[in-house]
């Protein structure tokens, strides 16, 4: 049968593997099986391999394992199969006991590259455990005249299975006079009961034997069972009967407990268990269950408490006798009380001071005390007395009353507190006492300074460090208390190589904790010092001063240094060796450092790489590079050798060097073979991309820069000319009007300025406002026609080469001199009315005034015919103001002696400069006295010229 269930057992395991391996999911990395327990060793879990897709050669290239991390391996990997496979014996119940589902999780690693895949085995229950209960048996012992519906409580089965291979079912067997109850309960559990449904009968049976079952829903269905054994008892029909139904006794108070009061008896006449009679206390107050207590057995009373004669002079109890049927019967009994000496002295405070200030001066009252006793004569003297080893003592005023002082003058930073203990004693036999204790707060004064754990203190810190770490902490301690004790830390003001020590270290104010600030660097600064204040709270503030040393340790965060050789960029360096060089030969030596410290900076040297590593080799703690063999003439002209050099730091940093060896016996071989060395393409490459980058940045910037400088000086270059060069005396002038003669209409007024400026006018602004008219008209009177006379040339102020004194008038100009206009045009010699006389003489003053009075006196007028909106005469002379009819005194400046007239109109200029290169002035008709031409009239010149002929 064993065999049987055993097969059974095995084919249904593989069956749920069967299952459980067509219901395994993968996804996202991560699968999962599902196993049954209790498999043997070496079962198959699953295809790891196929179903994460991965190769047998991963598997085993990889090194592929499983991790469970601390917990014990139940799957391996058999990566030879690619399949996981059971390696231990897995008991589900004692892996996850009830918990469900019950999985394991391990991970698959693969290295090279790494790789992770999670896996999840659900071990699934199998029935293999059998219900089973605490007891083999359980025995009851039951009256015969027990009543119909009597409940008796049977233990519970446990089954260590879950679900359905768990405890389903009770079953009990006969069922003649008991019945299985069962009472689902909030646990989950059963509560199952043994119910009387049939009246028992000693004479009959006066023992009854059962059979409780307890069985499981697996496959195959187990079970397991208790044997429970009834023994009858028989009816009890005798009560108990006492001797006495009343019984004295008396006891002294302050007994010790344990001590005898009296004995009480009961009789019953039954045999064997009905005769065994126990006693108890049947009261209902609770004080009589404190003092005494009776002998179940004996009927033995015991004093258990402490009797006071003041508070009971008698006690009185009920005492009952039943025996094993649950019969009884009931006795009194009453307990006298003999009084003695037990009270003691009462103490009541009556004042007491909570505190007091420690330069308290002596005598000074604490407290009052009231004591009484209640007892007479002897008993009731008292005494009173505290300890002779604190500073205070004891008196007594009035009948009954005390006072306690101070003796001596008090100091807080000895004791701080007090606790004085009072006791009072009375004069009986034997003495009682009582006693108070009064707690005493000394009230502090600052007379105490912080003082420091240490005289000074050290710490270190390793560079590099996060700033911000706490490196260590100050305590300072004041002896006084609450805010006179409150201890504050400052970093006293210092520097540290020229820096303040604040911005190396901070200290926390309430703690004393130290941080540092900034991340330290242990090749620039190794310790510094600093000193921290410590001051209390107190008024005025005490205060103490340490010094304090911070040593910075090394951390290997430095690379080797290569001294030699050096490494170049552009050109090459090689070492030479001799063909003939023997064994041993010392063909350089690699020389470098570490600005480490300790044993960050050994350094140990180690050949890389090599053209020919059976030739050369590199002392691994000098660097030097020898031959370790003779050279002979097939050995390479050219040696390269790479040689690192690395330091003892944790973790170590190398450095690599590049070495040329050129093996030859002249220099000239040596040359002809290293002319072609390859260098670094890349690094040339990117070095040429930056320098050309570079020149064209700079080179446009310097184009910009130039253009923009070109064309401000030529910007003041121009207007200096205009501003500076003109060197004569120029006086307004204010031509006439010009009528045309064609019967166009009216042409606008052309008005000239000329421009008198001393030779330290060039300091000030000179503006030109825009023109108001493109050309000049000049009328011949002798003539019927108009003549339109374009200026021929520019200013002279405008041409980059003219000379700084003026040129002389131009031949064609053959206005003489009286013809020319302005207040300086007196009559001329021959020679000035033919253009090849002097230079005109200058205006005197008297004519300059009287030309600025004429400009002044046009101005008033031209201003009077606007009429309101044309804001005014300060708003007509700006340039913004482009109004027609508003004739515009700044568009053309006449220089007397020139045939010029000046222009502020950049597009006039540069059409006149046109026109006079294509056509040339006719030459002007003589006349004895030709009148000045006359500008053509505008409505503001019309409305004048009416004004003055009805004048």
């Amino acid at each position: 049968m064993v065999n049987q269930t055993t097969a059974d057992r095995t084919m249904r395991r593989q069956v749920l593997l069967f299952l459980s391996a067509l219901c395994l999911s993968c996804a996202l990395g991560q699968v999962s099986y599902s196993v049954p327990e209790e498999m043997t060793k070496g079962s198959v879990v699953g295809n790891i391999a196929h179903d994460l897709g991965l190769d047998l050669k991963r598997l085993k290239s990889g090194k592929a394992r499983v991790y469970t991390g601390a917990s014990v391996e139940y799957i391996g990997l058999n990566k030879d199969r690619g399949v996981l496979l059971i390696q231990e014996r897995i008991d589900r119940e004692a892996l996850c006991g009830e918990t469900t589902p019950c999985a394991l999780h391990f991970q698959l690693i693969l290295e090279n590259p790494m790789e992770l895949f999670r896996v999840t085995v659900e071990i699934t229950d199998i029935n293999d455990n059998t219900p089973s209960f605490t007891n083999v048996e359980k025995r009851f012992e039951i009256s015969e005249s027990a009543v119909i519906g009597s409940k008796f409580i049977l233990a519970n089965a446990i089954d260590s299975d879950i679900g359905m291979n768990g405890l389903q079912r009770y079953s009990l067997s006969p069922t003649d006079n008991f019945v299985l109850k069962l009472e689902n309960q909030g646990d989950g559990n059963k509560k199952v009961e043994m119910v009387l449904q049939k009246p028992l009968d000693r004479e009959k049976q006066d023992r009854i034997s059962l059979m409780l079952t307890a069985v499981d829903g697996g496959e195959p269905q187990m079970s397991g069972t208790m044997q429970i054994f009834v023994n009858v008892l028989d009816v009890n029909d005798n009560a108990p009967t006492f001797a006495k139904p009343l019984y004295r006794a008396k006891i002294l108070e302050n007994s010790p407990k344990g001590t005898s009061v009296t004995t009480v008896s009961a009789s019953d006449k039954d045999i064997g268990s009905n005769k065994d009679v126990s006693y108890h206390i049947s009261t209902s107050k609770r004080l009589i269950s404190e003092l005494f207590k009776i002998d179940s057995k004996s009927g033995e009373i015991i004093l258990v408490g402490e009797i006071d004669y003041e508070k009971a002079k008698s006690y009185q109890m009920a005492i009952e006798a039943v025996d094993s049927g649950g019969l009884s019967d009931s006795t009194k009994v009453t307990v006298d009380v003999i009084d003695i000496n037990d009270n003691n002295p009462q103490i009541n405070i009556v004042s007491k001071s909570d505190s007091i200030l420690e330069d308290s001066p002596p005598n000074t009252v604490i407290a009052m005390l009231s004591v009484n006793d209640p007892d007479s004569e002897n008993n009731g003297e008292v005494e009173c007395n505290i300890d002779p080893n604190i500073p205070f003592k004891i008196q007594t005023t009035l009948n009954g009353f005390y006072t306690l002082v101070t003796e001596v003058a008090l100091d807080r930073e000895i004791a701080s507190q007090y606790n004085i203990s009072v006791t009072c004693s009375d004069e009986g036999v034997p003495s009682l006492s009582s006693s108070v204790t009064l707690t005493l707060q000394i009230s502090d004064v600052n007379d105490n300074a912080p003082v420091f754990e240490r005289s000074s203190y050290e710490a270190y810190i390793v560079e590099n460090n996060t700033p911000g770490l706490s490196i260590f902490t100050v305590r300072a301690r004041d002896a006084d208390w609450n805010q006179n004790a409150r201890v504050s830390y400052i970093l006293e003001d210092s520097s540290v190589n020229g820096v303040p020590v604040s911005s190396y270290v901070s200290v926390s104010a309430d703690s004393g904790v130290i941080h540092a600030v900034r991340s330290f660097d242990y090749e620039q600064i190794k310790d510094f010092h600093f000193r921290v204040k410590a001051q209390d709270g107190g008024s005025p503030p005490l205060s103490s001063n340490v010094s304090v040393k911070i040593m910075i340790q090394d951390q290997n965060d430095n690379p080797p240094q290569v001294l030699y050789p050096v490494q170049t960029g552009g050109s090459l360096v090689a070492e030479m060796v001799l063909r003939s060089a023997d064994v041993g030969y010392l063909v350089t030596k690699v020389v470098a450092v570490d600005v480490d410290s300790g044993q960050n900076a050994w350094l140990s040297y180690k050949l890389q790489k090599a053209t020919d590593r059976a030739l050369f080799e590199v002392g691994l703690q000098n660097g030097e590079i020898r031959t370790i063999r003779q050279v002979t003439d097939k050995d390479a002209v050219k040696q390269r050798l790479t040689v690192i050099v690395e330091d003892n730091g944790q973790p170590s940093r190398s450095a690599t060097v590049i070495v040329n060896v050129a093996v030859a016996d002249s220099f000239p071989e040596v040359l002809s073979e290293f002319t072609d060395f390859p260098h670094d393409k890349e690094y040339n490459d990117n070095l040429t991309f930056y320098l050309v980058l570079a020149l064209a940045v700079v080179s446009f910037l310097f184009i910009t820069c130039l253009v923009v400088i070109i064309s401000v000086k030529i910007y003041r270059w121009r207007q200096s000319r205009v501003l500076y060069h003109s060197s004569l005396p120029v006086i307004p002038y204010y031509p006439p009007r010009y009528s045309d003669t064609l019967g166009t209409g009216t042409l606008p007024h052309v008005y000239n300025y000329e421009v008198c400026r001393t030779t330290d006018s060039r300091r000030s602004d000179c503006k030109f406002g825009g023109a108001g008219s493109q050309n000049v008209l000049i009328m011949d009177p002798s003539s019927t026609g108009t003549m339109q006379r374009m200026q021929s040339e520019k200013s002279i102020l405008d041409e980059p080469d003219s000379p700084l004194e003026q040129k002389p008038p131009n031949n064609d100009w053959r206005f003489t001199q009286g013809q020319r206009p302005g207040p300086s045009g007196a009559t001329g010699g021959p020679e000035v009315a033919m253009g090849t006389g002097p230079w005109p003489q200058p205006p005197t003053e008297a004519e300059q005034l009287q030309a600025l009075m004429a400009a002044a006196n046009e101005v008033s007028e031209a201003t009077a015919t606007l009429g309101p909106g044309t804001m005014g005469l300060s708003t007509r002379y700006s340039p913004q103001f482009t109004l027609q009819h508003v004739p515009d005194y700044r568009q053309n400046v006449y220089i007397p002696g020139s045939t010029a007239t000046l222009t502020s109109n950049p597009q006039q200029q540069q059409a006149t400069a046109q026109q006079a290169t294509q056509q040339a002035l006719p030459p002007p008709q003589a006349s004895a006295q030709p009148e000045p031409p006359k500008a053509a009239q505008t409505p503001a010149s019309k409305k004048k010229s009416t004004k003055k002929e009805k004048k």
